[in-house]
């Protein structure tokens, strides 16, 4: 960051001195190289498209190996399941891309449209969207630049401080809640502009208490308290529950990039684009780990995402599936026969992306109702919920393709009751390993509340050569750039937080 807007006054400077050399020569200097279709000021609503696009876009893929729903005999491919040493700084890609993109984006929105009365659907829309990203990226990181994030060239500040998580959480927290009531239904929107709900205030408020209840349940073990009195409130406010406002960025599929659904962009040009099973140019395959525990609990979901090609066309016959194991290095022979993710379902550039589903909700009110903290509906109610809203969301992704029937769908539930009966520690285990298959594929939400609960209960791979000693890690690497550009403030912070390491825990992931 701070070398991009070094190089930007330089050039500034130069292009002033050389101005004023020439000034005799011509008087319509200024004029003659002036961009006629330039803007001084951006437009909030066409910037706040740029920012969704951008903060869907912006995951880290590589989790999807880390929580064990992919691999690859590859080990470039294969850091998220093998945690490869020699890739470790993949991992800084998303704190890379955050900045320069939907941080910097979202702040020029909520200048824009700050202090105008009229406008202030936009800010409080905005400020959802800029906790959602940020939430995203502390959740990975820990401590990160916040309070003076994205004012270098407003503030002139090149080296902004790290922010301690917990007065990050703070701040986000005290953000959904202001813009929440702030919401007006009378009140212009971003309209078509907003990718996600089409300015409808009140799924965005929704929205915005959905976000509150998943980041008070992240404090579960670092501070009860504040936990129980965000997840109330945000209860109270009320959350996402039905299909209809699942908060959604929608792709159209075609045209440039930024129109495809990034991760089905991303997951074809890197393995699946020729769709015949062998020709996987970094090696991909779904997990044993996850096909094994969908095929062992007759999933209906493994028809719907896999495929296997064992003929030359793909087959999503269920027991015909097979997931590939983490610590392969080389090839194998039968690597065709291994399943793969679907084409018209998981890897449909048209899909919507899904930011914040309904089965979510359900999944935190059931354990919130375990511990006390819901009476709305009892811990079972609420996890029954949770598998149904996550088996019908295939079909908001897919459409045909991804529907899952009322039938399956019940008795999946009838063999997956929850055991009321069990310890808090045996229902947590059920209901946050129904969580781990039922928010997939957001792999990125999955790892924070893996960590947070410890469900599933993932063994990890021991790859040779690994970065972390056979442990599944708990946050990801600062980009070196930090260290160089930022030094201070980079230093501080894990002075504060603990070693720029996959072990060091962030914050709220207590022991």
């Amino acid at each position: 960051m701070k070398n991009f807007f070094k190089k930007y006054l330089i050039k500034t400077a130069l292009v002033s001195g050389l101005a004023t050399g020439l000034s005799s020569c011509t008087k319509d200097f200024v004029a003659l190289n002036t961009n006629p279709d330039a803007v001084s000021t951006g437009t909030p609503q066409f910037i706040f498209s740029k920012a969704q696009y951008d903060g869907t876009g912006n995951m880290l893929n590589l989790l999807l190996g880390t929580m064990q729903y992919t691999t690859s005999f590859n080990d470039v491919a294969g850091f998220g399941s093998k945690y490869v040493q020699s890739q470790a700084n993949s991992s800084s890609s998303a704190f890379s891309n955050a900045y320069p993109n939907e941080i910097n984006e979202i702040g020029e929105v909520i200048k824009g449209v700050t202090g105008d009365a009229a406008k202030v659907n936009l800010l409080a829309e905005a400020r959802i969207w800029r906790v959602y990203c940020f939430s995203r990226l502390t959740d990975l990181y820990g401590d990160i630049p916040y309070s003076q994030a994205g004012q270098g060239y407003t503030n002139s500040i090149y080296a902004p401080v790290y922010d301690a998580q917990k007065d990050i959480y703070a701040n986000m927290l005290a953000e959904l809640d202001a813009a929440a009531t702030s919401l007006d239904a009378a009140k212009i929107t971003f309209g078509s502009s907003d990718l996600i709900y089409g300015g409808n205030t009140a799924q965005w408020k929704k929205f915005a208490y959905s976000l509150m209840l998943r980041l008070g349940m992240r404090m579960t073990k670092v501070d009860a308290n504040a936990a129980q009195t965000w997840a109330t409130k945000a209860i109270a406010g009320g959350v996402i529950l039905a299909d209809a406002d699942v908060a959604k960025v929608a792709y159209v599929g075609s045209g440039q990039d930024i129109n495809k659904n990034p991760l089905a962009l991303n997951l074809l040009n890197s393995d699946y684009i020729k769709a015949d099973g062998k020709s996987n140019t970094e090696g991909g395959k779904y997990q044993d780990v996850f096909i094994n525990y969908l095929k062992t609990n007759t999933d209906p979901r493994l028809p719907v995402i896999s495929v296997v090609y064992t003929t030359g066309t793909a087959d999503t016959t269920s027991a015909n599936q097979k997931g590939m194991s983490a610590m392969l290095s080389t090839k194998p022979a039968d690597f065709v026969t291994f399943s793969e993710p679907r084409q018209n379902t998981l890897l449909l550039l048209s899909s919507p992306r899904i930011v914040f589903s309904a089965a979510e909700s359900y999944f935190l009110l059931a354990e919130a109702a375990l511990r006390g903290w819901y009476s709305g509906a009892t811990a079972t109610a609420s996890y029954q919920n949770g598998i149904s809203a996550a088996m019908r969301q295939w079909a908001i992704i897919a459409g045909a393709n991804g529907t899952i029937s009322t039938n399956q769908i019940n008795t999946y539930i009838r063999y997956h009751q929850l055991n009321t009966a069990g310890t808090f520690a045996q229902q947590m285990e059920q209901i946050h390993t129904q969580f781990w298959v039922g928010v997939f594929p957001d792999a990125q939400e999955v790892f924070a509340n893996y960590r947070r609960t410890g469900y599933p209960a993932l063994v990890p791979n021991n790859y040779v050569g690994n970065a972390t000693g056979g442990l599944i890690f708990r946050r990801m690497l600062y980009p070196v750039s930090e260290q160089n550009l930022n030094t201070a403030s980079y230093k501080a912070a894990i002075a504060r937080q603990g070693a720029d390491s996959f072990l060091t825990r962030v914050w709220w992931d207590k022991q």
